[in-house]
């Protein structure tokens, strides 16, 4: 799973927004949003919601990412998501990574940062629980 081409995670949402693959690192996908219209907020920095979009996208991502390399499959509920605002996410590209901290039988616990120029000073970070059910068939 280490090309761009099959990676398919992402919702109608999330390609709204404009939200891509970077790249894999680690076997887990690093995500991108441009900043452009659909993600602004108040002039030249983006809306909360674009950011907590991106957040979301990039946990859920990781999530599949980790499923996939263990032959699980699974439909994806969320239980909750808490977002924490550090900084301003001003115009300019944005990235995200999720880490999965605990995967259970039926439920997941994930942690997601966003930053843009500097890794090491996100914009935004997330923790996430998510119920993993059983497919039907």
């Amino acid at each position: 799973m280490s090309d761009a081409k099959d990676f398919d995670a992402l919702t109608p949402y999330a390609r709204s927004l404009g939200i891509e693959l970077a790249e894999w690192e680690e076997e887990t996908p690093i995500l991108r949003v441009a900043f452009d219209e659909a993600v602004e907020g108040r002039p030249e920095h983006y809306h909360g919601g674009a950011t907590g979009g991106l957040l979301e996208t990039a946990g859920y991502a990781a999530l599949r990412a980790e499923l996939d390399r263990r032959g699980r499959e699974a439909i994806l509920k969320p239980i909750n998501i808490t977002v924490q605002y550090l900084s301003a996410g001003k115009s300019r590209t944005s990235f995200a990574k999720g880490r999965v901290t605990k995967l259970g039988r039926r439920s997941a616990n994930l942690t997601v940062e966003a930053w843009q120029d500097d890794r090491s000073r996100p914009i935004a970070t997330a923790v996430m629980n998510v119920l993993m059910a059983e497919p039907e068939g």
